[in-house]
């Protein structure tokens, strides 16, 4: 089954995340890697995501580069198990009911937080 683009792109930035961060990791390559994985989990883009195609190009190009250069930096063995560990981590299910739960909770605090405005206006 294909996976797709997104897919490949997180597990391949938490695979430089973990990879980054490994003391086997030359010192090159960690600054490399931290560098990609901060642009990949960042919130900010070089170029913001609501400009027409080119805000999601950025991500779609610049993160597969790094990835690529970090990949060249890294002894083949390393990045290995380290996808590894960040495909595993991909593969976990997803609790449904977590996610309910959490909606609901952030759903609770927007109404407490509105009720509180609302009373300093009556």
């Amino acid at each position: 089954m294909g996976q797709s683009l997104a897919h490949r792109i997180r597990v391949e930035s938490h695979t430089v995340w973990l990879a980054a961060r490994d003391p086997r990791t030359p010192l090159f390559a960690k600054l490399v890697g931290l560098l990609v994985a901060a642009y990949a989990l960042s919130p900010i883009d070089l170029i913001p995501d609501f400009v027409p195609v080119l805000g999601l190009l950025d991500d779609a190009i610049l993160i597969p580069a790094g990835v690529w250069l970090f990949a060249r930096l890294v002894p083949p063995a390393l990045l290995a198990e380290h996808r590894a560990t960040a495909e595993a981590a991909a593969a976990r299910p997803v609790s449904k009911w977590g996610i309910a739960i959490v909606i609901a909770i952030w759903a609770l605090i927007a109404l407490i937080a509105y009720e509180f405005v609302m009373l300093g206006y009556d």
